[in-house]
C-alpha cells in the first residue's frame, strides 16, 4: 500500500474526519483498507477480525478504567502490589499551564490518560524544550482516541496529564517492552518491541520464550533478544492482570533487576496491523473464544 495513501488516511483519522461513521460502518471500510479482507462480523475467525468483533460486542465496563492511564495504575496496584508500578511523581492536572516544571525532578515522563502516543520523555531538564512539550500536550488533551479505532473504552476517559517516574535504560535502542497475549485470563504467547530508536521491531515468543516465525506490521530484530531475568514472574503477574477477559494484552518492562508494569491493551494494533502471513492471522484469531 502507497505510503503516501496511508498517510493521507492516518491524517484523517487524527482529525476525526470520520466520526460521523457508526462503529460497525467504520471498522468494516477501515479493515478493508488495512487488512486487505472483507470484515465478518458474523462469523469471525481471524486474530484482527476478531478484535473487530470484541470492539462491538465486548462491553465490559471495567475496560474504561483499565485503559485510563492514570487509573489503571490503582487498578494494577490492587492486584499485584504497588512495587511493579512506576509512580506518579506530580499531578494529575487538567490543564498544561497547571504544570511548574520547576518543582519536577531532572527526569520524568509526562502521559496524558486517554489516548496512546500522548507521552513526552525529559531525560536532561537542562536541554528539555518545553515549549514544545506543552504544544504536543495541548493537542493530546482535546483529542479523542476513540475516533482512531472504535475502541470503545477510550471515548469517555476524563483527560487529565501526570508526571510519571523515568526508567533509567542504559541500552541505545531504549527500552524494551514485554508484551504477554493473554486468553480466556490465561498467556498463551508474547512478544518483544525493541529498537525503538532506529526503526522499531516486534518479535515473537512462546511461553518458554522460544522464537517463533511471525511478523505482524513490524519486521523482527536481527539481532539476538534475551529472555528477560524474571520472565516467569511477569507470566505469574500477567496472568493476575488478564482475569477472565477474552483477551487482552498485558504489557511490562524489566529496569536494573525490577520489573515494571505497563498497561492494559485489549485490542492490540487496533486489529489493523497486518500478518506477513494470513495463516497466522487465523492461527492466532483460534485462541480468542466468540461467544
Amino acid at each position: 500500500m502507497a505510503a503516501a495513501i496511508v498517510k493521507k488516511v492516518k491524517a484523517c483519522l487524527e482529525q476525526n474526519v470520520f466520526k460521523v461513521l457508526s462503529d460497525e460502518t467504520f471498522l468494516k471500510l477501515y479493515y478493508r483498507f488495512f487488512i486487505g479482507r472483507k470484515l465478518d462480523l458474523d462469523h469471525p475467525q481471524g486474530y484482527n477480525e476478531k478484535l473487530q468483533w470484541l470492539k462491538l460486542h465486548d462491553r465490559n465496563p471495567e475496560y474504561i478504567r483499565l485503559v485510563d492511564k492514570y487509573m489503571a495504575k490503582q487498578a494494577a496496584a490492587e492486584l499485584i502490589g504497588n512495587q511493579y508500578i512506576p509512580s506518579v511523581i506530580a499531578g494529575p492536572w487538567k490543564d498544561v499551564e497547571e504544570i511548574d516544571i520547576e518543582r519536577l525532578p531532572e527526569k520524568f515522563v509526562l502521559k496524558v490518560s486517554h489516548d496512546s502516543g500522548g507521552v513526552v520523555i525529559c531525560d536532561d531538564k537542562r536541554t528539555f524544550n518545553w515549549k514544545a512539550a506543552k504544544k504536543k500536550l495541548k493537542k493530546a488533551l482535546k483529542y479523542n482516541y476513540y475516533y482512531v479505532g472504535r475502541e470503545w473504552p477510550y471515548k469517555n476517559i476524563v483527560p487529565c496529564i501526570f508526571a510519571e517516574e523515568y526508567l533509567e535504560c542504559h541500552d541505545d535502542g531504549g527500552l524494551t517492552d514485554y508484551k504477554f497475549m493473554c486468553f480466556n485470563g490465561v498467556p498463551k504467547l508474547m512478544f518483544t518491541v525493541t529498537e525503538r530508536t532506529g526503526g522499531i521491531k516486534v518479535d515473537f515468543f512462546d511461553m518458554n520464550f522460544n522464537h517463533l516465525p511471525i511478523v505482524r506490521h513490524y519486521p523482527n530484530s536481527e539481532h539476538r533478544i534475551e529472555m528477560p531475568e524474571h520472565f516467569g514472574l511477569m507470566k505469574e503477574l500477567s496472568q493476575k492482570l488478564a482475569k477472565d477477559f477474552p483477551h487482552v494484552r498485558i504489557d511490562f518492562y524489566e529496569v536494573s533487576g525490577r520489573i515494571f508494569f505497563g498497561e492494559w491493551t485489549f485490542y492490540p494494533g487496533n486489529g489493523f496491523e497486518e500478518f506477513a502471513s494470513y495463516e497466522d492471522d487465523l492461527k492466532m484469531g483460534e485462541l480468542i473464544t466468540i461467544i
